[in-house]
């Protein structure tokens, strides 16, 4: 295994994997804090020169944080199937590369390898593609998952209403869910973040979206975003909801600050199958994103990239419902401008795709991030002609329970008829029945949140 590139006349040494995949990486203001980050942009080429000369042999021998001091190292290799990394173990990460981008390999082709790499490989072989490629590689990939119902089928495109409120006040929770499904978002998820993680909280609100969605028959699944305790401490008290979520990352420690391990998980999935209201089997929601190692001090010297492909590893094991990405949601300390945040999504929605899970964007920014609505605007589209799974939906894509900018009702309209994408299909003919579509467009009844108050 060689760890040593010439570039120009100067040679450049690493001393370790960990190394070499940090340098590698595209400028991100997180690496550069924690001083993983390339010093120079030659000394990054030659990083991943070294990079894309090491075999998935070498890559798999040298995990980021070893086997004994973490368990999300352990859960990943555990998980791999050695017969298949048999096959491309010699393999070079540029030659996966290629691979990866050949007409060869088709969206069957790349399911069946990715179930052979862990999420150093992952991380190594994106870092080596440009954007387009990103967009391209994931183009390929589909990832359709159920609990209520189906969402990711090739054709669609599907949203999560965040009816977010700053007191969490049912009367405004329930208006903008109303607004949201009046544009026609809704069919990923009924989303909400609370602003207390109470149990009496987290059951009158999985009870409110639940009457709702029972009201109106509306098909999607709904999930009260407090932490996965509190959430099961609910169901087990008999509220009724479809999806539980968490938020997760790449370190065993992360996870521990989170409060959050293997054996809860486990638990939290056996009980929202057996106690849940959707039938799955896809009934977990996690929350991702660049950087939350770095924020909590527990990013063990790794870049920011390649932890945010160990979470995706680590979230394999569940089979989730829906994975959300918002590597733009903690600021400038770790992504530090528009382009770094367009940079993260593309790469994200990439090794998410890639590892096999069904991956929602989030491309959102802080206002004390130096980025703006156009480059959330550029993000959303190139993610979208790369296939992600879904977004977020929110009046006027401003949070104002969260203080961050997303996705609005009107961009998921917008972005459907661009491309020529529909609602998950059984949401599209809920959208056709209540008036709101029309062969897939927006009808003059839509964004009449008034639609709802006839019963």
């Amino acid at each position: 295994m060689t760890l040593r590139a010439t570039v120009h006349g100067s040679t450049y040494g690493f001393d370790s994997v960990r190394e070499v995949l940090a340098k590698a990486s595209e400028e991100k203001s997180g690496d550069q804090f924690t001083g993983v980050a390339a010093t120079s942009a030659t000394e990054r080429i030659a990083a991943r020169y070294v990079l894309s000369e090491l075999t998935l042999n070498d890559i798999r021998e040298n995990p980021v944080i070893p086997y004994e001091k973490d368990a999300v190292t352990r859960i990943i290799e555990d998980g791999l199937n050695d017969t298949i990394f048999s096959e491309i173990r010699n393999w070079t990460v540029g030659q996966l590369r290629d691979w990866l981008l050949s007409h060869e390999a088709t969206g069957e082709h790349v399911r069946r390898v990715s179930r052979a790499l862990n999420a150093e490989m992952v991380a190594g072989v994106a870092k080596l593609m440009s954007n387009m490629d990103l967009v391209y590689g994931a183009q390929k990939l589909r990832v359709v998952t159920r609990a209520n119902t189906e969402v990711g089928m090739a054709g669609t495109l599907s949203f999560r209403i965040q009816p977010n409120h700053p007191t969490d006040a049912s009367a405004g929770i329930i208006a903008s869910l109303m607004e949201g499904l009046s544009y026609g978002s809704g069919d990923a998820i009924i989303g909400i973040n609370p602003v207390e993680d109470s149990l009496a909280g987290t059951t009158r609100l999985m009870q409110e979206s639940y009457d709702f969605m029972t009201k109106w028959e509306v098909p999607t699944q709904n999930c009260i975003l407090s932490h996965i305790t509190t959430q099961m401490d609910a169901v087990q008290n008999g509220a009724p909801v479809m999806v539980l979520f968490q938020s997760i990352a790449g370190t065993e420690s992360t996870n521990d600050s989170f409060g959050v391990n293997e054996a809860l998980l486990d638990e939290a999935y056996d009980l929202i199958l057996h106690m849940g209201k959707a039938a799955g089997p896809n009934l977990l929601y996690f929350e991702t994103g660049q950087g939350s190692e770095m924020a909590v001090g527990e990013d063990h010297g790794v870049d920011e990239m390649t932890l945010e492909a160990r979470t995706y590893g680590y979230a394999r094991r569940w089979r989730p419902f829906i994975v959300n990405n918002v590597s733009g949601f903690i600021g400038p300390e770790t992504l530090y401008d528009g382009k770094q945040i367009i940079r993260a999504c593309l790469e994200d929605h990439y090794m998410g795709k890639l590892i096999g899970l069904p991956m929602g964007m989030a491309p959102c920014y802080t206002n004390h991030t130096n980025a703006d609505q156009n480059d959330q605007e550029t993000a959303t589209m190139l993610l979208a002609m790369a296939g992600a799974n879904y977004y977020m939906g929110m009046p006027m894509g401003d949070d104002v329970m969260l203080a961050y900018q997303d996705t609005s009702y009107h961009d998921d309209a917008t972005l459907r008829e661009m491309l020529g994408l529909l609602p998950a299909p059984d949401f599209n003919r809920w959208c056709e029945k209540m008036g709101i579509l029309c062969n897939g467009k927006l009808t003059e009844r839509a964004g009449d949140a008034s639609l709802f108050l006839g019963r």
